[in-house]
């Protein structure tokens, strides 16, 4: 049997703080026994709200809060990396900011190392094989929109697909030859890998 700290939450809150403090509850029990370990009872009592409360606001239970903790994780992520990278004047300049911030995030990420150490095989699915696809969507969303004025979205959705899988293969396996969070490397890696494939933009060197 698993052991949670006990809050009390009150339940007259508005929905959204008792969303967070069921997310923050989530984050906190994962955090000791990884994804697979975790029951709906350490999550309510660590929240300090009833069973009822957490399946009314997640109908389907444990897979759907947990999906929707992953989601919330991700657009926190890459708000606040779209917060570094709007107003870029080039594509390049654009794809540069997001490779360079996105690593950087993760590279100085402690809690993502922590379960990394302590739970790796459910974090790495999360990054790879049963998250993966997860990333893309959210990051298209919200890294496309800002390729309007240099690229077709056609052509926009296929280059973040591959910044995605760029940036976490270098970040689970580091090269001694690239560091993606090293913007002068990143520049020269846009300009003869990413900026080729787009029809829209014609590389100088």
């Amino acid at each position: 049997m698993s052991y949670c700290l006990i809050v009390t939450y009150d339940t007259t809150s508005q929905p959204r703080d008792i969303e967070a403090a069921i997310f923050s509850a989530v984050d906190t029990c994962v955090t000791q026994w990884g994804w697979e370990k975790v029951t709906m009872d350490d999550i309510c009592g660590t929240a300090g709200v009833s069973r009822a409360t957490v399946y009314r606001l997640f109908p389907g239970g444990r897979d759907v809060l947990f999906e929707a903790v992953r989601l919330s994780k991700l657009e926190d992520f890459f708000t606040a990396m779209r917060a570094h990278v709007e107003g870029a004047g080039s594509l390049e300049e654009l794809l540069v900011r997001c490779i360079v911030v996105a690593s950087s995030e993760l590279q100085h990420d402690e809690h993502l190392a922590m379960m990394l150490a302590t739970v790796p095989g459910e974090t790495l699915g999360d990054l790879t094989v049963s998250g993966l696809d997860r990333i893309v969507r959210v990051a298209t969303a919200f890294i496309t929109p800002l390729t309007d004025d240099f690229i077709p979205a056609s052509e926009a959705a296929p280059i973040v697909e591959v910044m995605c899988r760029l940036v976490i293969s270098y970040y689970l396996s580091p090269s001694p030859n690239l560091d993606f969070a090293n913007e002068d490397a990143t520049r020269s890696f846009v300009r003869s890998f990413l900026l080729p494939s787009t029809s829209s933009v014609v590389v100088t060197q």
